[in-house]
């Protein structure tokens, strides 16, 4: 892909170690662009001698573009005429300082002035874009430092499939090349030199300019898919010059030589990294759409809301009827928390008709399209029915799983769940699940998985037993078969760091912590805040997000809460987790997990040890039925 490297002057002083005792490159995976040499001359610091002058027409260009092996004129044109009847006149005219004849211009320049054209138009179409990508910074909070003083690791971005480029990394990893903006340097200009990835926290990489070897006193944190950050070869094509570091500048004598060796073999991002992430960064959302959303105030229900803004997929709907757009509600825009128009009266769910009569100028339905879809299922056979008993997790304190009841069956495979002994007498705080959801499960899973279930509030007969239970309330299980097992291959294990959404407080994106993993269920935690205000999650969950996802999308990340926050939890905790579960602010259904046994249901079954506190990967049985 790219030809090789030389970069600085080559009177530049050396009395160092010699570029022949460099190791060899580690290899590194194959999906990568390897960096090739065949003797070529790209760039050095003085911005020209990585252009090339064509003896044909004087024509100016990059050395890359230029036509035949020797890189000495700018198109077949002119490397046919330079035999030609008019070459010694071309010469002479160049010699001189005069402009090339217009036959010259017509034949020999346009070619090249073609593409640099072109190439100029790409360049400004990245650069265009790469203004979205504002940088929010955190005043007081590095997650670099956070990182690296406490040896912590992060989920990687291929764990964020809704994430930018989480479905297209490929195999970006420590000991790839790339480069980025030379900041140990005197020179005005903007000057560009080769680092490698030493240490990836999720978009974030640890850096480390090339010719430093084990020194680390210059490494520094970028995000890897910032405007900065170029796959090498990117200063030969676009005429940037490579200058080495001020502080490694008299070590090597021949940085041709030693660029060439240490490129050689070594892997890149793909050429077209930067328009991936752009492309990726793109939402089909829009500002003025209408959509349904759930009700913040009566979870039973939905309501008619307005996208006032997107930001990394993120939505901030106004509800139709504020009139000072400040009752909002956040949520991803996979979050299944979010229809279409008309979706409520499609599948029998509860709806509060707008006192807006019609649209308002602008506003439009959001295309059916662009919501996520559920798995199709058949409720023709057996299926769920009311009254039947599961585990779910409660949307109003979501740390907890709770003892739970179907209260209605509705169309398509949609639920309503209740939270047993703290429902409201008209239905108010039930909440919508689709049987597919990740969200609930089947009665005993706690148990097999060692989590504590939350029995209903009020019931005395503790431990809880639900053999017992099912029998005093006269009720049946959910069968186990209805619920879904499946389990992916997430890549998450515990003590990985990532951002994640306060679903309490859901405009809220925070430092947080995988704590537990039961198959596809993990157990987030706020850093610096205590464990009561965890939440339960799905791995696939829209509101997890790797390190670095609020600095790329000009998110404000929250950092973790200060120790003076710390030490006012313990003696006003017990009323901040009651006050917070009053309302429900966020979507929490959403963002659950999906775990799913067999049992009950009139044949016996026997517990099969879940995976508790490691991950699980691949589809697992959680329940083995006996045999006779």
């Amino acid at each position: 892909m790219f030809d090789g490297y030389d970069s600085c002057s080559e009177d530049t002083s050396s009395s160092s170690s010699s570029d022949e005792s460099e190791e060899e490159v580690a290899p590194l995976p194959s999906s990568l662009p390897i960096i090739k040499n065949n003797g070529q001359v790209y760039t050095y610091p003085d911005g020209k001698s990585g252009m090339a002058t064509c003896e044909m027409c004087g024509m100016v260009g990059v050395r890359d573009a230029f036509y035949s092996k020797t890189k000495r004129f700018c198109s077949v044109s002119c490397s046919r005429s330079y035999s030609s009847n008019s070459k010694k006149a071309s010469i002479l005219a160049r010699l001189q300082g005069k402009p090339p004849t217009k036959k010259s211009k017509v034949l020999q320049k346009q070619p090249l002035v073609a593409k640099l054209a072109a190439y100029a138009q790409y360049q400004a179409t990245l650069q265009n874009q790469a203004k979205t990508k504002a940088a929010v910074p955190v005043e007081g909070f590095s997650w670099g430092n956070y990182i690296n003083s406490n040896s912590f690791t992060a989920a990687p971005v291929t764990c964020f499939k809704h994430a930018p480029m989480g479905t297209c990394w490929g195999d970006i990893a420590e000991g790839v090349r790339v480069e980025v903006p030379n900041t140990d340097c005197n020179l005005p200009t903007k000057v560009f030199w080769i680092a490698g990835i030493v240490k990836l926290a999720g978009y974030n990489a640890l850096l480390r300019y090339e010719g430093f070897e084990n020194d680390s006193s210059l490494d520094f944190w970028c995000n890897i898919c910032g405007s900065d950050i170029h796959p090498v070869g990117w200063c030969a094509t676009s005429g940037k010059p490579l200058v080495p570091p001020r502080t490694i500048q008299h070590k090597y004598t021949n940085w041709k030589a030693f660029l060439v060796k240490r490129l050689t073999g070594a892997k890149t991002l793909p050429p077209d990294f930067s328009q991936k992430v752009s492309e990726s960064m793109q939402y089909p959302f829009k500002a003025c759409m209408r959509v349904e959303v759930v009700d913040k105030t009566h979870l039973c229900r939905t309501r008619v809301a307005v996208v006032e803004s997107v930001i990394g997929g993120r939505l901030r709907l106004v509800y139709e009827e504020s009139e000072d757009k400040t009752d909002d509600f956040w949520c991803h825009m996979y979050s299944p928390l979010i229809h279409h128009i008309g979706w409520s009266r499609s599948i029998g769910h509860r709806f509060k008709r707008s006192d807006i009569t019609k649209k308002q100028d602008g506003h439009f339905d959001a295309p059916p399209h662009l919501f996520m879809k559920v798995k199709e299922v058949d409720a023709a056979g057996e299926w769920f029915k009311e009254g039947m008993k599961l585990e779910a997790i409660d949307p109003l304190n979501l740390s907890a799983i709770c003892v739970a009841t179907i209260r209605k069956v509705l169309a398509d495979g949609y639920l309503m769940i209740g939270i047993d002994g703290s429902e409201a007498a008209d239905g108010s705080d039930w909440f919508c699940y689709h049987a597919t959801s990740p969200s609930i499960f089947p009665v005993g899973f706690c148990e097999i998985n060692m989590i504590e279930l939350t029995p209903p509030r009020g019931y005395a007969k503790l431990p809880f037993k639900w053999f017992d239970y099912l029998r005093e309330t006269d009720s049946i299980a959910a069968p186990v078969k209805l619920f879904n097992k499946e389990v992916p291959n997430h890549g998450f294990h515990v003590g990985m760091k990532l951002e994640a959404v306060d679903l309490m407080e859901p405009r809220l994106v925070c430092v947080a912590t995988v704590t537990r993993i039961i198959h596809r269920l993990l157990r987030i935690h706020f850093d610096g805040w205590e464990d009561e205000y965890d939440q339960w999650v799905d791995c696939e969950s829209p509101d997890l997000y790797p390190v670095g996802w609020c600095q790329l999308t000009g998110y404000q990340l929250q950092p973790p809460a200060p120790q003076s926050s710390r030490d006012s939890q313990s003696s006003s905790s017990k009323q901040k987790k009651k006050a917070k579960s009053q309302q429900y602010k966020g979507h929490k259904k959403m963002t659950s997990f999906q775990l799913k046994e067999e049992l009950l249901d009139g044949e016996e079954y026997s517990f099969l040890q879940g995976t508790s506190d490691h991950e699980s990967n691949g589809s697992a049985s959680y329940y083995i039925k006996q045999e006779p």
